[in-house]
């Protein structure tokens, strides 16, 4: 019955295989619900046409350059390599990854023809996937048979694929794997079309006592449907002459549950290619929450763009330098709200693992005047000079403590500072003696120093100390005096 309701007359219908791909009938598949679905005829349902739109055009716009890595770090290429911004004569960046895209989405593969010179790659093609048949010749490498006639070596050929089973040349269409539930989208499609355009109710049997000819019973039907036929002659009372009677035959859409049928359809459909129903246009009941809808775009790049963005980045990376590999940035995807970046750029900055012009280049702003500096936390200071700091203000404790009479070594232990080996010159010829300040106590026996944020205790000067004796062998000597240059002898 459901054939005879979404088919009626019988007949299967070959949609010709134009305006994407080329004509042909290999990518024709016959679906349980009687319809006849091609990749041409996928695209002409409202679910797969958005899903193959929302996936080709997040991918094929976003920003890409290659890059080269150089001792563990990633700096960009170049020259930049111009097939990248011009693949092919009349075809940009944006349209060439979008074709590509759509070859995967629908028949499962993308072939892409590298076009060479004397300077090597003058442009990529991106092939119709139906023509290209893969084989291998007799030494068991791949080739590539475009239209039956051109063979192209392997490479020559960029070959992106959908899921592919082991000892498979080509990837699985997607098409083909969920044929039925396109095939009961497309007839049920057609089911709505044709039940408003004959007037909803009116499709049934005339009973007319006695016999008709042709004429009067052609006469007879093209009355009732003139009057009847199309949305808005539906729900029309009819009159009916000479003891005829109408017994209607059509199912009513509420019986058939055709409303569920057509929403398991679209949600078979989004299962498929992996979309939120949400950015499919596709409204559920109940409200979703703003989190909820973030999340999911969240998700959407992860699980659905993400691997198409690999594949190609594998792909076309060879036609680089060993070292060298093309990008996409999918940061701009995955940005959150403004009060979520600010939060994440602030954990950065504090932590010390971003700058203030790498957070402006995030936010598309010019570099600022000295915000390459990555600080560290807590002293807000230079990462570089972060350790000298504190090194800094121990010496300059050290140099104030030694000047007001104590002793070096005991200093240097107090304060945790590497001792220097002595030069062997006298100190007294180095430095002048400082005396200590009038109101120093020599008999305290615990001093309390205090600079600021550090509490150091040391032991009481010993002022009793002899006086050097100096040995001096009998040269002349020249010491550097502030006021004079005197001569020892």
């Amino acid at each position: 019955m459901l054939s005879r309701l979404f088919n009626p007359r019988g007949e299967e219908r070959a949609v010709s295989f134009q305006s994407l791909f080329a004509a042909g009938d290999a990518f024709q598949f016959t679906t349980n619900s009687g319809t006849v679905v091609t990749q041409e005829d996928s695209l002409r349902i409202g679910t797969v046409y958005a899903c193959v739109r929302l996936i080709a055009d997040s991918i094929s716009t976003l920003p890409v350059d290659t890059y080269i890595r150089v001792d563990g770090d990633r700096r960009p290429y170049r020259p930049r390599p111009e097939w990248l911004d011009m693949p092919e004569v009349g075809v940009s960046r944006t349209d060439h990854f979008q074709q590509v895209l759509v070859s995967m989405l629908l028949n499962g593969n993308s072939f892409t023809r590298i076009l060479r010179d004397d300077a090597g790659v003058a442009g990529l093609s991106v092939l119709n996937p139906q023509k290209v048949e893969i084989k291998r010749d007799e030494s068991r490498r791949l080739i590539y048979v475009y239209d039956n006639q051109y063979i192209i070596q392997n490479e020559d050929m960029i070959h992106l694929s959908e899921l592919r089973l082991p000892g498979d040349l080509r990837g699985r269409s997607r098409i083909e794997l969920v044929k039925e539930n396109l095939g009961l989208s497309k007839a049920l499609e057609e089911f709505a079309a044709r039940f408003f355009g004959q007037g909803s109710h009116t499709s049934g049997i005339i009973e007319f006592p006695g016999n008709l000819t042709r004429e009067q019973a052609k006469s007879l039907v093209d009355g009732f449907e003139e009057g009847h036929k199309g949305l808005r002659r539906s729900h029309r009372p009819g009159i009916l002459f000479g003891g005829a009677k109408y017994t209607t035959t059509s199912v009513a859409p509420d019986d058939s549950q055709f409303l569920q049928s057509r929403q398991f359809a679209v949600e078979e459909i989004l299962r498929a290619f992996r979309v939120p129903p949400s950015m499919a246009g596709v409204i559920q009941s109940g409200a979703q929450a703003y989190a909820s809808v973030e999340m999911n775009g969240i998700h959407f790049v992860m699980h659905t763009l993400r691997p198409y963005v690999t594949k190609i980045e594998d792909g076309y990376s060879k036609l680089l330098d060993s070292r060298a590999f093309l990008k996409f940035n999918l940061d701009g995807l995955m940005r959150g709200d403004f009060a979520s970046r600010v939060a994440g750029y602030s954990s950065g900055l504090q932590a010390g693992w971003l700058s203030i012009n790498d957070v402006r280049r995030f936010e598309d702003l010019r570099p600022a005047d000295g915000g390459d500096t990555y600080r560290v936390p807590l002293a807000n200071v230079d990462l570089g000079a972060a350790g000298l700091t504190e090194l800094d203000r121990k010496t300059m404790m050290a140099q104030r403590l030694i000047n007001a009479g104590f002793e070096p070594a005991a200093v240097l232990k107090a304060l945790d500072i590497p001792a220097i080996t002595h030069t062997g010159v006298a100190p007294v010829l180095l430095q002048q003696v400082t005396e200590p300040a009038p109101s120093y106590d020599v008999n305290q026996r615990d001093v309390n120093v205090t600079m600021p944020e550090v509490v150091v205790n040391v032991p009481p000067p010993n002022v009793n100390v002899a006086p050097p004796i100096i040995n001096v062998p009998e040269t002349i000597v020249r010491v550097n005096v502030p006021e004079s240059k005197p001569t020892v002898r």
